[in-house]
């Protein structure tokens, strides 16, 4: 069995791929800066399961995460409440534990934001990326998964292929993505740092981030409340269940070399239109839109190719969309209780 360190651990994604390494028998070395981009409510929700609190539900008041400042552990799972901007105290961190490979899903998300705040972005996407290849060089870790974005495919013909030439991006996020493949290259180039970076295509599943359309869509059509849509809702996305994506993060780790792998759903990309209809049949609501103008920094449409993964790693997509949303649904409605109070 290894350590791995899993960072951004109280994320969406992260926090599954955390999970599903402890089930295999890993030792999980997860951290997370447990910043406020969204009701932090969400992530105490994903690192109290992590910790065996399964029971354990937020209250109705916003405010500070109840794992700041701490540090946790239960079994072979140890939390630590930093941030990969710090150096010292990442480099700490890699002198305290011997850690085999590093699954770095720390990052800053969310293209808008990233126009209001594009300092913050380039100082955790590309900094902070950098500080984590820095100590993997200096303790001779050698193993790295990167996560990074479909955004960057802004512009190209579908259906994306990971050798496609991606220099137009349209967000200081997309930038920032960029950057920290850059510097991985270049690390693996230098250094020998194996690393894989594994391209997301609109990930979804319960617990999911709420600046993202399911989990929005899910709370404003059950409580009657109207939902912005941008353009007529034909925008499409490649969906891509959250437990599928974290099995093909932990495949990427076989990968030698420096390889990037999109991760999608590889199937025709399904419209927001379609999305809003299966919600509405699924809750016996109709949705309240508010219609807004298309956003210049989103991508009109997304689809992955995704016979690389196939490939490489002998991965693709076991969850269905319509299995997918209707476990997101149904996550939504077991959880009503504090849900009504997250901001959105």
């Amino acid at each position: 069995m290894a350590t791995y360190l899993v960072t951004g651990v109280a994320g969406f994604i992260a926090s599954k791929v955390a999970e599903l390494l402890l089930h295999d028998g890993h030792t999980v070395l997860g951290v997370d800066n447990l910043n406020s981009y969204y009701d932090l409510r969400l992530k105490d929700w994903r690192l109290a399961r992590l910790l065996g609190e399964n029971d354990w539900q937020p209250g109705p008041d916003v405010g500070p995460s109840r794992f700041s400042g701490i540090t946790a552990c239960r079994e072979n799972f140890y939390f630590r409440a930093l941030d990969v901007e710090n150096l010292p105290v990442l480099d700490a961190l890699f002198s305290e534990f011997k850690i085999d490979a590093v699954f770095n899903l720390a990052a800053r998300a969310g293209v808008r934001f990233s126009m209001e705040n594009p300092h913050l972005y380039l100082s955790t996407n590309a900094v902070g990326a950098l500080n984590i290849l820095e100590c993997m060089r200096k303790h001779r870790v050698e193993k790295h998964v990167l996560a990074s974005t479909s955004s960057l495919y802004a512009g190209c013909p579908m259906p994306f292929t990971e050798d496609l030439p991606v220099n137009s991006p349209l967000s200081p996020y997309a930038v920032s993505k960029k950057a920290a493949e850059l510097m991985a290259f270049s690390y693996h180039k230098l250094y020998g740092i194996e690393t894989t970076v594994v391209r997301y295509f609109t990930v979804y599943g319960p617990a999911g981030r709420p600046d993202m359309s399911i989990l929005k869509f899910i709370k404003r059509i059950d409580e009657g409340t109207p939902l912005e849509l941008y353009g007529d809702g034909s925008q499409a996305r490649d969906f891509t269940y959250v437990d599928d994506i974290a099995r093909g993060t932990i495949l990427a780790k076989g990968c030698d070399g420096f390889e990037i792998i999109n991760l999608g759903g590889g199937r025709n990309p399904i419209t927001i239109q379609a999305l809003i209809a299966f919600i509405e049949k699924a809750l016996g609501k109709k949705a309240i839109i508010a219609g807004k103008p298309f956003h210049i920094a989103d991508v009109k449409e997304t689809w992955a190719d995704i016979s690389k993964a196939e490939r490489l790693l002998g991965w693709r997509p076991q969850i269905h969309a319509d299995e997918g949303f209707q476990r997101t649904i149904d996550w939504h409605i077991a959880n009503r209780a504090w849900i009504k109070t997250l901001k959105v």
